[in-house]
């Protein structure tokens, strides 16, 4: 049987059949709504301690506040105490080694934190914003250049970046990658453009890396994307496909004239130091004969002034001497054998072999120590019976 049938006494909420000291006003209708309220304020008053005093004839018509000056107010200080320190204690938060702390402050930027425990007044005031300033991000750019003297070529290069000042790459560039994208490629192509081709293929490319990292740099701090190119590492350019081949030839035969070059720089360190050196001993030579020439030239010089004072003194004698030693000069440089005829005896022996050829041992054959040849020395001049004829000493001529 339900309980709204006919005949049902009760009611869902439990007032009875009766209309008495309950809250229903009939059998048929819904709970007194003061009465519902009325229990909810005594139950929160015994809750806090403050009893509703009963009136005289017994009703509960006593007045009195919710909360009164009783114990309830201290437990009110404790919870609402225990609730302020749990919302400030999650203000504490800790920021990593690799990382810096954002605060904003009702949506706007206050404050970056550093490394380590740190605080902030706690939602819905302040908030934190993590970032990661040691992560390395790399992109790469290929794209084909026109150079400074029309020549086309590909370039490859890495870039490699990281987050420098983390407030300005949260707030002030809606898309900070992008535009490290767009000005790599401004300062690529415009350092290509202004450098010639055998540069960028040869020594250039450690160079061009540089300008467009320190280009780049310039550009992007300007932009305030909070970015930091860490690298730039530039690839070898290379021509395009279609005259790929060309370009190697001019490359190798580079090659083979820088091999020449080198092999004749080798060849000229070899050979001129030699040619120096014995140019240098040419002179040195040169040097010691010509005063070689100018000693003798001096000494006979001086010997013949010598000579001459000796001649004016005794002109007879001097011309003397003068004929002997060309004489004996003469002889000792000529091969004929003079014997002398009248002094000579059957056991003369003559090694004549010896005597057309001597060893000189002074380049005189009258002063060697030969007995033969020193006897030869001590023999007087043929007579006129001799095979040669008579010398006139008187006048140092033969008649």
């Amino acid at each position: 049987m339900a309980w709204n049938e006919p005949g049902n006494s009760k009611d869902p909420w439990g007032s009875g059949g009766g209309s008495g000291s309950g809250g229903n006003k009939g059998n048929d209708g819904p709970p007194d709504l003061d009465e519902v309220v009325k229990k909810i304020q005594q139950g929160f008053g015994g809750l806090l301690g403050n009893k509703r005093p009963e009136s005289p004839n017994g009703g509960g018509g006593g007045t009195s506040t919710p909360f009164g000056n009783g114990p309830g107010l201290v437990v009110i200080g404790i919870i609402g105490g225990i609730l302020l320190a749990l919302w400030l204690a999650t203000g504490f938060y800790t920021v990593a080694p690799a990382e810096r702390g954002v605060v904003l402050r009702l949506g706007a930027h206050d404050r970056t934190t550093q490394p380590g425990l740190n605080w902030h007044i706690p939602a819905p005031f302040e908030r934190v914003i993590k970032v990661n300033v040691d992560r390395i991000s790399s992109f790469s750019h290929q794209a084909t250049m026109l150079t400074r003297d029309e020549n086309i070529v590909d370039v490859e290069l890495t870039i490699q970046s990281r987050i420098e000042v983390a407030e300005h790459f949260l707030f002030h560039d809606q898309n900070p990658e992008k535009t490290l994208r767009d000005v790599t490629e401004t300062v690529v192509r415009e350092a290509i453009g202004k450098s010639n081709l055998d540069f960028i293929l040869t020594a250039g490319r450690a160079a061009i890396a540089d300008t467009i990292r320190n280009e780049g740099q310039g550009l992007v701090n300007q932009y305030r994307t909070g970015l930091m190119i860490t690298s730039v590492n530039m690839q070898p350019a290379r021509p395009p496909e279609p005259v790929k081949d060309a370009f190697d030839d001019a490359i190798k035969a580079r090659e083979d004239k820088e091999r020449l070059e080198n092999q004749a720089e080798a060849y000229r360190n070899a050979v001129v130091p030699q040619a120096r050196g014995e140019a240098a001993r040419i002179m040195a030579d040169a040097e010691a004969y010509k005063e070689k020439v100018i000693a003798e030239a001096s000494g006979e010089s001086e010997r013949f002034i010598a000579v001459l004072g000796e001649y004016h003194k005794a002109p007879e004698v001097t011309r003397e001497r003068l004929y002997i030693d060309t004489m004996e000069q003469v002889l000792g440089n000529s091969s004929r054998v003079i014997v002398d005829v009248a002094n000579s005896n059957n056991l003369m022996y003559l090694p004549l072999d010896r005597m057309i050829n001597p060893t000189r041992t002074s380049g005189n054959p009258l002063h060697s120590e030969n007995p033969l040849t020193a006897d030869l020395g001590r023999s007087r001049l043929p007579s006129s019976g001799d095979a040669v004829r008579p010398v006139d000493r008187s006048r140092g001529a033969t008649r």
